[in-house]
């Protein structure tokens, strides 16, 4: 049986952390691949997750009225995407289109929001990452 946990300690956004946090972040992650012009998330969705790019980019856009999605910044492997899982009202701020097909590493938000109430030094050494 194969686990997450070997890509997610070589991941950058990962680097150094403990290995039984990179254990328990493994039980909230799921790998996922994505075909060019498809959605990670779309703007105004619900936020459950974020995503660590492991190959490929995506556009990170917006609607604007009168103009359409504009993009606004573009993520590519070893970036990190999505922070609207934490924070209520957990929805998404932008839409993330894939460019160029995708393999990431998806995290649950409710999972790690979990995790980190039940272990405060998890949560902080998470959160100074996503800061």
């Amino acid at each position: 049986m194969h686990t997450l946990e070997p890509i997610i300690a070589k991941l950058p956004f990962f680097e150094g952390l403990d290995p039984q946090y990179v254990e328990l972040l493994a039980g909230c992650a799921t790998n996922v691949v994505f075909k060019a012009d498809t959605f990670l998330f779309r703007e105004g969705d619900e936020a459950k997750q974020f995503f660590v790019i492991r190959e490929g980019g995506i556009s990170i856009e917006i609607f604007v009225p009168g103009q359409g999605h504009v993009t606004i910044q573009s993520v590519d492997e070893g970036d990190v995407v999505g922070w609207s899982w934490l924070f209520p009202p957990y929805r998404w701020m932008f839409t993330g289109r894939v460019i160029v097909p995708v393999r990431a590493i998806a995290l649950d938000g409710e999972c790690l929001r979990k995790k980190c109430e039940e272990d405060p030094r998890l949560g902080y050494e998470f959160f100074k990452r996503f800061s």
